[in-house]
């Protein structure tokens, strides 16, 4: 059970737990600053005005090769 929640999909993905740690973490970031220029923008909409969509494909775009069919929990 603990392999299968914490070891199993860093495998999968040809990374050690703390790899995929940092590389998830590394995703939240961005996710984080991402959704607060689009906070700002809602605000002032001459801000920031692509930077959410920008964010989100540069993000898909890298993050699309390394997917497996893999079931989430």
């Amino acid at each position: 059970m603990l392999a299968r929640l914490f070891f199993d999909h860093p495998r999968a993905v040809g990374e050690s737990y703390f790899e995929h740690m940092g590389a998830a973490f590394t995703v939240a970031w961005r996710l984080f600053a991402a959704s607060g220029k689009c906070i700002v923008h809602g605000l002032v909409p001459g801000l920031y005005k692509t930077a959410g969509s920008d964010a989100i494909l540069k993000m898909a775009g890298e993050i699309s090769p390394r997917r497996f069919d893999q079931p989430t929990l």
